[in-house]
This record gives C-alpha cells, structure tokens and sequence, in this order.
C-alpha cells in the first residue's frame, strides 16, 4: 500500500460479497468478476496477486485475458487442489502418527477425517503456522467481520476446481512471481517445482501458509522487487 494502487475484492459468495444470484460460480465467472473490476477502475493492465485457492482463479484470468496483465503474483497458491490435499493428509498422517487414506475416489472424505482428528488434537492450527497465537488473532479478526460461505460451500463440488492447472502455466507468457513456504503443510513445499511459467521468479520464505503475515517485510519486498523489475523491462 505504500507505493501501489491496491484494490481488494472478496470472491463471490465470499466475505462481504453477496453469493451469486444465478448459483454460477464456475471458473469463467469468477474471471469475469475480476475483468469487469478491472474495466470498473478504468485501468488497461494490472498486477494480479492471488493467495492459496486463488492461483487457479488468476491462472485462468491470465490464460484468458493476457493483454491485460503486467504480471502474476502467487502467493502460498495451489494450481492442483488434488494435490494439495494429499499433502495435507501426508502432513497430518505425520503429525499425529495415524494412516489416513488420499484415495482419489474418497479424498475430500479422507481429508474430512484426517482434518476432525486434527481439530480434536488441537493441532488444526498447524496447518497454516507453527505459530498458534496468530491463527487464534487472524480468526479473531475473522469472527469480528460477518461473512458469506456460499462459494466455499460449492467449490468442491465444481469439477473444474479439481483439474490439475500446472501445464498450461507453460502458455503464460507473462512475467510471474511465485511465493511459497519452505513449511507450507496447506498446498504442498515442493507444489511450486510443478508450476512452468516460460518467465517465472521463485521466492522461498522461510514459514507457512500466511507469509503475508507472519513475514511481511520479506513478503512486501519480494513483490516489491518483482514489480519494480518488470516495470523496467517493459518500460
């Protein structure tokens, strides 16, 4: 915010956006919601920065819309939602010494199972930061600001979420940014050696799934870094 135009929006069916008036939360208008902002504030290219779940959204903005992004930012994403959940069930498998299953005819129900005996251990926290006192204030903060769950009610029933969108990175020409964890349990460590952008930076921070929290000097200036280099290439 100190040098950058930020615009924030909350997906539909999300936050303190109203849920969909048709139930359509397909991948295509989830990309429309962000292109018609764009066009809202008038502006003719943008740098778009997605977090977790996110990165599918801005993929897809990206494959659709090129001419109209500077560049992608992923923050902590998934590209792979099948992925990212067999990672979660490894992790917590780990964690607990237990042997739930990631089959992919039964995962979200394995991943429910593994995810109730973590919350019963107290250990769900984990799955975002070693740090228990900052999930306790981030959902603190959560609980102050009303909110819908529509779209994460339906999401996983929506089977192009759970398509695998690591190959057509290949076909973003755009510059790229991608941030991870060296300890984010949510999407996978290594997810982001799957991801193929012809003109794509690697950051590695040293921590979890909220990076944009608990290292925010690190976070900030790694997006800082990155926009201030494209902007004189392309200029």
């Amino acid at each position: 915010e100190s040098d950058l135009t930020m615009v924030y929006y909350d997906q539909r069916g999300s936050g303190y956006s109203g849920n969909s008036p048709e139930g359509n939360y397909s991948l295509d208008r989830m990309a429309e919601d962000i292109e018609e902002i764009r066009k809202q504030y008038g502006t003719e290219k943008i740098y778009l920065l997605a977090h977790s779940f996110g990165g599918i959204l801005a993929t897809h903005y990206a494959l659709k819309y090129p001419d109209h992004v500077k560049g992608i930012i992923l923050a902590n994403c998934t590209l792979n939602m099948k992925y990212s959940l067999q990672q979660q069930i490894s992790y917590m498998n780990r964690l607990m010494d237990t042997d739930f299953k990631a089959e992919d005819a039964t995962l979200l129900a394995d991943f429910m199972k593994a995810k109730n005996e973590l919350v019963k251990r107290g250990l769900d926290y984990k799955m975002l930061s070693d740090r228990k006192e900052n999930i306790e204030l981030l959902n603190k903060i959560d609980r102050k600001n009303p909110s819908s769950f529509e779209f994460a009610q339906k999401a996983f029933s929506i089977q192009e979420y759970w398509k695998d969108y690591t190959p057509v990175t290949s076909s973003i020409k755009i510059p790229a940014l991608i941030i991870t964890g060296i300890k984010d349990h949510s999407i996978g460590e290594k997810h982001f050696t799957s991801f193929l952008f012809p003109d794509q930076q690697v950051v590695e921070i040293n921590g979890g799934h909220i990076l944009y929290y608990e290292e925010n000097k690190k976070f900030v200036k790694a997006i800082s870094d990155f926009i201030h280099k494209t902007d004189r290439q392309t200029f």
